[in-house]
């Protein structure tokens, strides 16, 4: 039978289901991290039997919007080099992840239950989200934008500090000065930079 990692493609109406589900978890999983599994279901407009036909209990649903969100967080490094010089996309990028670390904080705890149970959240959503760093670094460094040889894992550990903060605080401020060093330490020693500010494009100020 169809599943939801891949082995079969699901029908047209079957992923609409799925793709309400995911929707409206995420909604209500924001709002309140107890969110009944029948609200959800009852708001994506299906039965419980289709319900756990797409998702066998609450964890794993929990754990599918992580990864359809970090997803799309992933997806918008493409989107940014199309439209920006890498410097800019991977500046930009960076305060996508922080807006979504902070609005999303309210499904922390349904997160952190559900990975008691199967397994680290470092794991899930890697995979999507190392592409998206990788193709942001390999950028920046073809440009001469950031110093050779920084990876994905030397990345996610010098942002880390994302998820100190409190989203309920003022953070916009803190967290664009911690992204602002970050950038300043990817740069430094980068050959084309020639000493301009990371958080700037080259033409500021004409």
């Amino acid at each position: 039978m169809p599943d939801e990692k891949g082995d079969a493609p699901l029908r047209p109406d079957a992923q609409r289901n799925r793709e309400r589900i995911l929707a409206v978890a995420l909604a209500e999983l924001t709002r309140s991290a107890d969110a009944p599994v029948s609200v959800i279901a009852k708001k994506a407009g299906v039965g419980q039997g289709t319900f756990y036909r797409n998702f066998p209990n609450r964890e794993a649903l929990v754990l599918e919007v992580y990864r359809y969100e970090m997803q799309q967080v992933a997806d918008t490094a493409a989107q940014l080099l199309q439209k920006r010089a890498p410097d800019r996309a991977l500046r930009e990028w960076m305060d996508r992840l922080a807006q979504y670390a902070m609005a999303k904080a309210g499904l922390a705890d349904a997160l952190r239950t559900a990975a008691g149970k199967y397994g680290s959240l470092a794991r899930l959503g890697h995979g999507p989200v190392t592409q998206g760093i990788t193709l942001l670094l390999d950028a920046n460094e073809a440009a001469g934008t950031i110093r050779p040889g920084i990876t994905p894992d030397d990345f996610v550990l010098a942002i880390a500090g994302l998820w100190q903060l409190d989203p309920h605080s003022d953070w916009q401020p803190r967290a664009a000065r911690l992204l602002d060093l970050v950038m300043d330490g990817l740069r430094a020693g980068a050959p084309g930079t020639g000493g301009r500010p990371a958080d700037r494009p080259a033409d500021t100020g004409n």
